[in-house]
C-alpha cells in the first residue's frame, strides 16, 4: 500500500490501523476471559463432586456402624484417609494458584476475580519451568497417586479409573517434559484452568476411592436401595399340564445376611432363610397364571417397614419346537448367523443343535451361533424330550456392497474442492442386517483432463496410491474421473468380486 501524500488521507490511514489494533486486543481480551470462566466453570462443577463425596463418605459411615466387622472398619478409615490426601493436594495447588495470583500484580480493579497481568508468559515460564515448580507439581501428582491407590488396595480398575495423573506427552509436541509442556510460555490466564483441571482430578479420584470402599462395605447399596423390587427366579418358565411350578422368591439387591423381610406368593407365607423363601405349586390348565408377591422390608439403618408388591406369570402348555432366526430367513457365509431355539416345557440346557453343511456353537440359554463356508442348502436338527424336528435353510455370500467416493457419493458431477478432499473408494452393505467390512482391494483410475486425452492407471487397495493422488490434487472444472474394476473382498470370499465402476465429472 502506497504511503498517501494528503495529509488528511494519512490520519485516516493511521486510524484505521490503530483501530484495527484495538480490535485484535478486544480477542485476545476475550480470550483471556474465556480461560477464566473455565476455570470458574470448573470450580462449580467441583461443588457438585464434594456433596455427592460427601454423600457417599456418610453412606460409607452409617453401613460399617449398621453392620460392624474389622473390614468395615478398614475400608471406613480409607475412606477418611482417602479425603485427607485429597484434600491436601487441593490444599497445594491452592497455594501455587494465590502465590501466581500475587505475582501477577494482585487483583484487578477493573475484572473481579483476575489478577491483573493475565497475559504474561515469562512469569509462569520462570516459575513453572526455570525454578522447577511445574517438576515439583508433577511429583505431587505421583505421590498423590500412589498414596490413593494404595487405600484401593491397588485395585487395577481403580487406577485405570484415576484421573489425577501425569499424562503422556502427545506424539510430535516439541515440549522436552511435562513441565514445559503444561506451563512454558503459558499466559497467566491459561494457568489458572490448568491447575483448576488438576483440584479437579483430585477430588474425582477421591471420588474413585469412595466407591471403592463403598463397595467393600455394602455403601453402594445403602445408597442405591432405595427403593426394592421383588425377584422370581424360576425353573421353567412353561410347564407342561400336571408337572409342577418351583421358583426361589428373594428381594432383588437385598443382602443374604439380612432376617428382616417377610414374603408371601400366591396369598401364601413363605419360610425365609437368609433374605430367599421358595415358592412351588402345580400347573393345571393350559395358558398364562399369574400370582403375586408381597414383601415387607426393615431397613437395617433406619429400621422402617415398606412394603413391596408385584405381580408375576408362568405359562403352561404343550411340548413344541420352535426356531427363529435372529437376522434374516437364510445363512451368510463369513458372518455369525444367530438363531434362537426353544421347546416349551423343556429347559434350554436340554435342547441340542446338530447342523449339516454349517457349523454351529452353542451359545447357552437357549442361542446359537451358525457359520457357513459354500454356498448352497443347510438343515438343522432340533431335538428336545420326546421331540425332533428338522429345519432346512438356504445358504448364500454376502451381497455386493455398493462402491462409494470417500464412503458417501456416488457417481454425479462434484464440485473440484468436495472431490479433491476425497481419499479413496470405499464399500457399504446397504440393508444388510449382519455387522461385516468388505476391503476395496483395487480398482482401474482414468483421468481425462479437460480437452485432453485420457491417462488410465491401477491403484492397489482402498485409498489413493502416487500417481492417482497426484491426479486427484489436480481436478478442476471439466476434467473427468472413471474408476472401473472395482474389486473387493467381503468375509467369507476366497476371490475378490467386481463390483463395477464409479464416474464423476468435475464442476
Amino acid at each position: 500500500m502506497s504511503i498517501p501524500k494528503e495529509p488528511r488521507q494519512l490520519m485516516i490511514n493511521l486510524m484505521y490501523l490503530v483501530l484495527t489494533a484495538l480490535l485484535a486486543l478486544n480477542v485476545s481480551a476475550e480470550v483471556m476471559n474465556a480461560f477464566f470462566s473455565l476455570d470458574k466453570g470448573m470450580k462449580d462443577s467441583g461443588s457438585i463432586v464434594d456433596r455427592s463425596n460427601e454423600a457417599v463418605l456418610n453412606g460409607i459411615n452409617k453401613q460399617a456402624d449398621a453392620y460392624k466387622s474389622d473390614q468395615n472398619e478398614k475400608y471406613r478409615q480409607n475412606a477418611a484417609q482417602a479425603k485427607v490426601v485429597a484434600d491436601g493436594f487441593i490444599a497445594y495447588i491452592e497455594g501455587i494458584r494465590n502465590n501466581l495470583f500475587e505475582k501477577a500484580g494482585g487483583p484487578n480493579p477493573k475484572v473481579a476475580g483476575q489478577p491483573k497481568d493475565i497475559r504474561n508468559k515469562d512469569l509462569t515460564t520462570r516459575m513453572f519451568i526455570s525454578e522447577g515448580l511445574g517438576l515439583e507439581i508433577q511429583n505431587k501428582i505421583e505421590e498423590t497417586r500412589v498414596e490413593l491407590l494404595k487405600l484401593a488396595d491397588g485395585d487395577k480398575d481403580v487406577e485405570a479409573s484415576l484421573p489425577l495423573r501425569v499424562e503422556e506427552l502427545p506424539a510430535g509436541i516439541k515440549a522436552k517434559n511435562w513441565p514445559e509442556f503444561k506451563f512454558k510460555q503459558m499466559p497467566v490466564a491459561a494457568v489458572f484452568p490448568i491447575l483448576g483441571k488438576m483440584q479437579s482430578d483430585s477430588k474425582n479420584s477421591y471420588s474413585a476411592i469412595l466407591n471403592f470402599c463403598a463397595k467393600k462395605v455394602g455403601g453402594e447399596e445403602t445408597i442405591r436401595m432405595d427403593t426394592y423390587e421383588p425377584v422370581v427366579s424360576a425353573n421353567k418358565a412353561y410347564l407342561i399340564q400336571g408337572e409342577k411350578y418351583e421358583a426361589d422368591v428373594f428381594l432383588g439387591a437385598y443382602s443374604t445376611q439380612a432376617d428382616n423381610i417377610r414374603i408371601s406368593a400366591g396369598g401364601t407365607g413363605l419360610n425365609v432363610e437368609q433374605g430367599k423363601a421358595h415358592y412351588s405349586t402345580v400347573a393345571s390348565g393350559l395358558g398364562e397364571k399369574k400370582y403375586n408377591v408381597t414383601i415387607n422390608v426393615t431397613n437395617p439403618l433406619t429400621k422402617e417397614v415398606k412394603t413391596y408388591t408385584k405381580e408375576f406369570a408362568y405359562e403352561v402348555g404343550q411340548r413344541s419346537i420352535a426356531v427363529q432366526l435372529d437376522k434374516m430367513n437364510v445363512f451368510y457365509i463369513g458372518v455369525e448367523n444367530p438363531i434362537s431355539v426353544s421347546a416349551a416345557g423343556v429347559s434350554s440346557n436340554d435342547v441340542k443343535v446338530s447342523a449339516s453343511g454349517v457349523n454351529v456353537a452353542n451359545k447357552g440359554g437357549g442361542h446359537f451361533v451358525v457359520t457357513a463356508t459354500t454356498p448352497g442348502e443347510a438343515s438343522l436338527t432340533v431335538s428336545a424330550i420326546g421331540v425332533s424336528q428338522k429345519f432346512t435353510y438356504r445358504v448364500k455370500r454376502i451381497p455386493d456392497p455398493t462402491p462409494l467416493l470417500g464412503a458417501k457419493h456416488r457417481s454425479k458431477a462434484m464440485p473440484n474442492g468436495e472431490f479433491r478432499a476425497q481419499g479413496g473408494i470405499a464399500t457399504v452393505l446397504e440393508n444388510f442386517d449382519f455387522e461385516a467390512k468388505c476391503d476395496v482391494v483395487g480398482f482401474e483410475v482414468t483421468y481425462l483432463p479437460k480437452r485432453q486425452d485420457p491417462i488410465t492407471k491401477q491403484n492397489s487397495g482402498a485409498r489413493w496410491n502416487g500417481d492417482v493422488q497426484d491426479w486427484i490434487s489436480k481436478a478442476k472444472p471439466g476434467d473427468a474421473y472413471f474408476f472401473d474394476e472395482i474389486k473387493c473382498k467381503c468375509p467369507g470370499d476366497a476371490a475378490a468380486r467386481n463390483l463395477g465402476g464409479l464416474a464423476f465429472k468435475i464442476r
